[in-house]
């Protein structure tokens, strides 16, 4: 009996890791860059429409330069992208830049010289205020705002992925 539930795990875990694996490494069709994945807006205005063509409707329109976007889906020269509060649509291309920011999501968040808690502050940042993002930790990224540069945990930023790590 414990033979026989040995090989069912195993079977079960042979079959589900590959699944897993393609899952996490989903590409773009287009560009076959990574999906979901993080851009910024290039433009102080970008029409997010309800589908991917001039045809659709304007649903709304982003008007901060910068604002870090998740793209999700991509059709032709159009990207499918949502925002830190869930919302999105179709924005073209032309309107995305790959230069990542990230959204502060902590009031007074201190940004530190170093990646720990205890390090000496360097500046305190206010809530939603966007940052240009650089190198990431586990736990920790850079951050440059106001012409201020330190590092933030990771926890009180949007834009940027739990596991990912930047160099």
């Amino acid at each position: 009996m414990i033979k026989a539930l040995k090989g069912l795990f195993l079977a079960a875990v042979l079959t589900v890791g590959p699944i897993a694996v393609l899952a996490a490494e989903e590409r773009g069709p287009v560009t076959n860059l990574p999906l979901p994945r993080y851009v910024s807006l290039k433009t102080d205005e970008g029409n997010v429409r309800r589908g991917p063509s001039l045809s659709h409707r304007i649903d709304w329109v982003y008007v901060r330069r910068d604002m870090p976007l998740e793209i999700t889906a991509e059709f032709g020269h159009w990207r499918r992208v949502r925002d830190r509060d869930g919302a999105g649509g179709w924005v073209h291309y032309a309107l995305l830049s790959g230069v990542r920011t990230v959204l502060v999501e902590q009031d007074k968040l201190m940004i530190r010289s170093r990646p720990r808690k205890d390090a000496p502050i360097n500046a305190e940042l206010g809530l939603g205020v966007i940052a240009r993002l650089g190198s990431c930790e586990p736990a920790w990224c850079e951050v440059e705002a106001g012409g201020y540069r330190g590092w933030a945990p990771k926890t009180a930023l949007w834009g940027v992925g739990p596991r990912e790590i930047r160099e």
